[in-house]
């Protein structure tokens, strides 16, 4: 590593660092409700109600295909997720949070959100911006995205 502040290996190194440190934290607090970071992430992104495609889950939960399934799976025995056909393209199947799912994604939320306000992170919504900006520019599926999102370059 550089011992000028601010390299590539620097960002690379601390953004690692934090997510790891954040996971491990989250981690522990989830452990109490057998929930692992990965269920976590599914359960999240399933909140909204929508019903999401499992590819969709796949990567916004950063999992491959055969370790969602067996992830859902154990959501599904759990009965926090339950998985229909989509309607529209019956070829897909989309997940959805059970009534007991959006149940405990709201208690385990709240312990999540609770944790996180022990590190005093003040400018979190700001921290989120910076890196939803950062990996908008990084994957180039997100990249037309992330350019509509902007609007023009000033």
């Amino acid at each position: 590593m550089s011992d000028v502040p601010g390299t590539p290996a620097d960002l690379l190194r601390s953004l690692t660092r934090a997510e790891r440190l954040l996971s491990r934290r989250l981690g522990a607090v989830l452990a109490d409700d057998a929930i692992s970071i990965e269920a976590w992430r599914v359960l999240c992104l399933l909140a909204d109600g929508q019903g999401h495609p499992m590819s969709e889950v796949s990567v916004e939960a950063s999992l491959p295909p055969g370790t969602l399934t067996k992830l859902v799976d154990q959501l599904v025995d759990r009965n926090l997720v339950f998985r229909r056909v989509d309607p529209i393209d019956r070829r897909r199947i989309r997940a959805y949070l059970t009534v007991r799912g959006r149940r405990e994604h709201a208690r385990l939320d709240e312990r999540v959100r609770a944790s996180i306000a022990e590190l005093g992170v003040q400018q979190a919504a700001d921290l989120i911006g910076h890196l939803d900006d950062l990996v908008g520019r990084l994957d180039p599926t997100r990249q037309r995205e992330h350019a509509d999102a902007v609007g023009p370059h000033r």
